[in-house]
């Protein structure tokens, strides 16, 4: 009878190892699924992080694109004015050349 009831006493203490051991692997794996979804989080928020600055090195590589070639548009036009404005001075010197009598016609 003391035999049975130790091995009672032992398929007891091996049940509740067993249980023991399987809860603390269920919350081993519960925890480090915790972790992965955390893990997860923090990376989906760098990620978006990154894309902001993406975001905003394309529109200022796009407003600094277009601020040149409103540059280049507002040089060709100053040279463009330039050139009318000498031509203009071209043709006032030769109509002033025309009209003085002190000039000689050779």
């Amino acid at each position: 009878m003391f035999g049975t009831a130790v091995v009672v006493v032992l398929l007891a203490a091996v049940i509740v190892a067993i249980t023991g051991t399987a809860l603390a692997a269920k919350r081993r794996k519960q925890t480090k699924i915790e972790a992965r979804r955390h893990e997860a989080k923090d990376t989906r928020d760098l990620a978006k992080v990154s894309q902001l600055e993406a975001d905003r090195q394309t529109a200022e590589a796009e407003e600094r694109a277009a601020r040149s070639k409103r540059e280049g548009l507002a040089a060709e036009q100053q040279h463009l004015a330039a050139a009318a404005t000498r031509s203009s001075a071209r043709d006032l010197q030769s109509h002033a050349d025309d009209i003085d009598p002190d000039v000689s016609d050779t």
